[in-house]
Formats: structure tokens, C-alpha cells, sequence
């Protein structure tokens, strides 16, 4: 069998400027975060984020939180792209509570992944509906940032 590749589609930023806490649930910890904004760029695409986009956060009895992101992408030709992605942050406790408090902490230390899939009725991107992507992310005090690489 023949090697994963990859290579990078895009960096994208998010901001994320409120957290709803809906408690304990028997599933675990829900949060819903809005994401109001953001921006992304790379070799074939770039533009932003549009409002209106969300994040339906569980952290787990384990510890690990667990993404369910939905966003809306237009590019800067004004084509519109559908990105959704579910994903893993954890970490150890301390790393894990800087991050919480909205501190600045190197990527390193924490696990942040994600599986970015894309739908679009565009021309010009509709080679996004055909892809396999990953990405690793870092959580800064406004929200997150994520480089996305295509798997080849």
C-alpha cells in the first residue's frame, strides 16, 4: 500500500466570540459556539469565513473535547463553500486549563485534529467535493486556527 500524502489546501482562522453552556447532558458537557467570522487562504483558494457558522462542542467524560463544526466559505471570486468537520482536542489537564482560561499555549502540547469535508456547486471548486482532508489546529483566546491539507 502506498504512503499518505498531503499537502496543504489552507490555513483558516476563526473567531468565536461566545460560548451557550447548555450543562450536562447524558452524553457529556454541551457547548454551542458561534463562529461570527474568520478567514482562510492557501496555494488554490482564499477568502472568509461568512456569519453565522457553529460549533457543537461535547467534552466527553474522557476528557476529550469533541468537535461538530459547520461553516460557510466564500471565496474571494464569490463562490460559496460548505465545510464541515468533526474533530478531537485533549491534552493534559494543566495544558488543557491554560487553553480554557483563554491563554496563549504552544500547539505542541495538546492534540487538535480534525477531518474537513467540503460541498460545493461551484465550477471552479467543485474539485473539493472529491477530497479526503485533514487538519491540525491550535486554540487561541478569540478561536481557532486550523492549517487544512488535502490528502493526495
Amino acid at each position: 500500500m502506498p504512503e499518505i500524502s498531503t499537502e496543504l489546501l489552507f490555513r483558516i482562522t476563526l473567531e468565536v466570540p461566545s460560548i451557550v453552556d447548555l450543562g450536562e447532558t447524558p452524553y457529556g458537557g454541551r457547548r454551542i459556539a458561534q463562529v461570527t467570522a474568520g478567514s482562510f487562504e492557501g496555494p488554490k483558494l482564499r477568502g472568509r469565513t461568512l456569519p453565522g457558522g457553529g460549533d457543537w462542542l461535547l467534552l466527553r467524560r474522557d476528557g476529550v473535547l469533541q468537535l461538530d463544526v459547520r461553516l460557510t466559505l466564500e471565496t474571494d471570486d464569490k463562490q460559496l463553500i460548505y465545510m464541515s468537520y468533526k474533530g478531537f482536542r485533549h491534552g493534559p489537564k494543566d495544558v488543557i486549563d491554560r487553553l480554557n482560561r483563554g491563554q496563549s499555549v504552544d500547539p505542541s502540547l495538546y492534540y487538535f485534529r480534525s477531518t474537513p469535508y467540503f460541498e460545493t456547486s461551484s465550477e471552479t471548486y467543485g474539485w473539493l467535493n472529491r477530497i479526503c482532508s485533514v487538519a491540525t489546529g491550535s486554540r487561541s483566546a478569540t478561536g481557532p486556527s486550523y492549517h487544512v491539507f488535502q490528502v493526495l
